[in-house]
């Protein structure tokens, strides 16, 4: 693929690592709880990347980039971001998050409203008292570091895929998965947790009425960590919003429709 480089800022405490890859209008991709730029599944990336330049993140502390190991919010780490777009200095912008990295997407486009093009939202939800919440046995799951990492592998796949096929994603992916687990930090993972609990505390709620720019929501229908309940309620909340529901879809659909989803990003973001 053209056009690849990784670089480096300084915001504050954190150094925050960002990859850019393909051609065409920027794309900020924002990715989701204890997931880092080198978890997507390069055929996805590689299918946005023929029209559309990726910027990818890796949030404060995770991945490549550092911090001081402070406890933040969704607010801080859609600052970081804002704080590389302004470093690469596009005017406008689109945005896809996917998860936790949807809930950075939804406040950057809030704070920055003149600055972004086009939003797709992955498998997320509107945060606070209007907020679907997956069950608090899902919930232990996904923040337990216990076990060694393979296990650890095949507890986050569980959650990931529907059962039926998360033991074949387990065969294929499963010795990549738990590389990146033994790389995680536990604190780390306990401070996006926390603040991940915080965004259901604290709704952007009836402010997503003020998104004017058009938005992709996309959903899984057996997501288990996000019920897809949640993609009808940001679909009735923001004005300028489509829905795609993918059959048999879990939390990491992308990864079950890859060509699909990307062809649909693409025309999306194209159209207009």
């Amino acid at each position: 693929m053209p056009n690849e480089s990784f670089e480096t800022i300084q915001v504050d405490d954190a150094k925050i690592v960002y990859r850019r890859i393909g051609n065409g209008c920027p794309l900020l991709v924002l990715n989701g709880f204890a997931a880092t730029i080198a978890d997507w599944d390069p055929l996805f990336i590689h299918g946005l990347a023929s029209s559309n330049e990726l910027i990818l993140l890796d949030n404060r502390g995770i991945g490549s980039s550092t911090d001081g190991g402070k406890p933040f919010d969704i607010a801080r780490l859609a600052d970081d971001a804002a704080r590389v777009i302004e470093t690469l200095g596009f005017e406008r912008i689109s945005m896809l998050g996917w998860s936790m990295g949807g809930f950075v997407a939804q406040t950057l486009a809030l704070q920055h409203q003149d600055r972004v093009n086009k939003l797709v939202l992955l498998s997320t939800d509107p945060g606070g008292s209007d907020a679907d919440l997956g069950s608090a046995a899902i919930w232990s799951k996904l923040v337990d570091t216990s076990g060694t990492p393979h296990e650890q592998a095949r507890r986050l796949l569980s959650l990931l895929f529907p059962s039926d096929i998360a033991e074949s994603f387990y065969r294929k992916f499963g010795d990549i998965v738990a590389a990146a687990r033994a790389r995680l930090s536990p604190d780390l993972i306990n401070r996006q947790a926390g603040a991940m609990e915080a965004w259901h505390r604290n709704a952007v709620g009836a402010r997503l009425r003020q998104i004017s720019a058009p938005v992709l929501i996309a959903t899984g229908t057996e997501d288990v960590v996000i019920p897809p309940s949640n993609a009808l309620k940001l679909v009735n909340a923001i004005p300028s919003a489509w829905l795609a529901q993918f059959p048999h879809g879990g939390h990491a659909f992308m990864a079950q429709y890859l060509r699909q989803l990307a062809d649909l990003i693409n025309c999306f973001l194209a159209v207009g």
